[in-house]
């Protein structure tokens, strides 16, 4: 048996076993999909397992059924890259175990622009949408015998293997649900905003939770960080697509808010706690770095570098992107960040679609100048992610003499990320792209 131990609400065999595919690359989404569950526990016996392995899953999977479990279900959850991946893990693990008492279901950005893909590669169900309703409410279907049919949120197979829509999935305020698993002990970044105003258009994050702002409140964003102290949890990091956004509805941030988050942050973390706010996993647009917002920043955070969102040193790629600044607020914000005693990470794309040589010139002209300055890059390559404008763009050439400049870069430590492995990833997305025809057929479970 699993060093994982259930959590049931009932003695006896389980009515609903989760076994979670617990990945280190989407805890976020996982953690905040658990506290959902733990906030509302439907009224079935059930409990949570971690499968850290494809391996430990199929043994947990048969564990729980073993024990007595009447229904498993299994969660995944990926980022458009890893959908082959983690399609071939599928497999493994239905190849190890294969019972009809057996639900698997994916969920998370590709799901929701992807329903078809997931089904045609193997999974039972695709979450569509926002999670944390739906899968409280797949978990008490499940466990109460209730059709799928019923649950908001789900792309089901039919009998011709097309995806059927269940209806929209429920759509709540960051407050109903907390960030993290407090019972289970999953904790992270606590999620204060979701949606984004600014619809880049090789972006998932507008285009899967709508392009405006809804913000956790401070009282909430407390509750969390004192839970956090309450278990000696020092660090307290944020998930938010722009977090000078955090507290406004439009393009101007409200520092009064952001100080109220800071502060109330402070007060209630362990005095040696550290708070971490414009670095990863957020970030600071171009044009919202000034001098008195990061001077707000060096009052209250414990990061000495700020994460920049440059994304191209192309104007004329940076308005097809729908990217809603210019090359020069990139130079100002990097100017600034260094005078107020940050180091820039400034991300770059590159491969966008449209993009010629000039424009990769410009942007490699524009990164020597920012390294000079005091910045590092992190230099990403385009990829056709589904669910946004560019999915059926052809990624552009990332040209031989870019990628020696980069190796240049990387060499002299001013250059790092995934690029090369990105590349890879845009090349099989493309591909998929054209095997699904983005307006395929939709139908609705009645």
């Amino acid at each position: 048996m699993s060093t994982h131990d259930p959590r049931p609400v009932a003695a006896g065999p389980l009515d609903i076993a989760v076994v979670v595919r617990y990945r280190k690359a989407v805890t976020y989404g996982m953690h905040a999909l658990l506290g959902a569950f733990e906030a509302n526990p439907p009224a079935v016996a059930h409990g949570v397992f971690l499968g850290r392995t494809a391996e430990e899953t199929a043994e947990l999977i048969v564990d729980v059924l073993d024990a007595g479990a009447r229904r498993v279900l299994v969660p995944w959850s990926f980022y458009s890259p890893d959908a082959e991946a983690m399609a071939g893990e599928l497999g493994e693990i239905r190849a190890a175990i294969d019972d009809p008492r057996v639900v698997h279901v994916a969920g998370g950005v590709h799901a929701t622009a992807e329903p078809q893909q997931i089904l045609d590669a193997g999974w039972d169900v695709a979450a569509i949408g926002e999670g944390e309703s739906t899968f409280v409410s797949l978990i008490a279907a499940l466990g109460t015998g209730e059709p799928l049919s019923g649950v908001p949120g789900l792309a089901l197979r039919d009998t011709d293997g097309k995806a059927l829509r269940t209806g929209t999935s429920v759509r709540r305020g960051l407050d109903d649900t907390p960030s993290f698993a407090v019972g289970l002990h999953r904790f992270g970044p606590i999620e204060i905003t979701r949606g984004c105003i600014y619809s880049c258009r090789f972006c998932q994050t507008p285009f899967a939770f709508s392009a405006r702002f809804r913000h956790r409140s401070v009282e909430s964003v407390r509750w969390h960080v004192r839970e956090m102290s309450a278990r000696g949890l020092k660090d307290v990091r944020f998930i938010t697509p722009t977090c000078l956004s955090y507290g406004t509805q439009d393009e101007t941030p409200d520092l009064d808010a952001v100080e109220e988050l800071l502060s109330a942050c402070r007060e209630e973390m362990l005095p040696h706690g550290r708070l971490f706010f414009g670095s990863f996993p957020s970030e600071i647009r171009p044009e919202h770095v000034t001098v008195e917002a990061l001077r707000l920043l060096k009052r209250y955070v414990s990061n000495d570098n700020i994460i920049i969102g440059a994304q191209s040193g192309s104007d004329k790629v940076l308005a097809a992107a729908k990217r809603g600044h210019g090359v020069q607020p990139v130079r100002d914000a990097v100017r600034i960040a260094v005078q107020e005693g940050f180091r820039p990470n400034v991300d770059f794309i590159f491969g966008m679609p449209g993009e010629d040589q000039d424009d990769a010139d410009a942007s490699l002209t524009l990164a020597d100048e920012l390294t000079g300055m005091g910045a590092r890059i992190h230099a990403h390559t385009f990829m056709p992610l589904p669910g946004t404008p560019w999915r059926d763009a052809e990624p552009a050439v990332v040209a031989p003499a870019t990628i020696r400049r980069f190796d240049e870069l990387a060499a002299r430590g001013d250059l790092y990320g995934h690029w090369q492995r990105q590349a890879e990833h845009a090349k099989r997305l493309a591909e998929t792209a054209k095997a699904y025809p983005r307006r395929e057929p939709r139908r609705r479970v009645r």
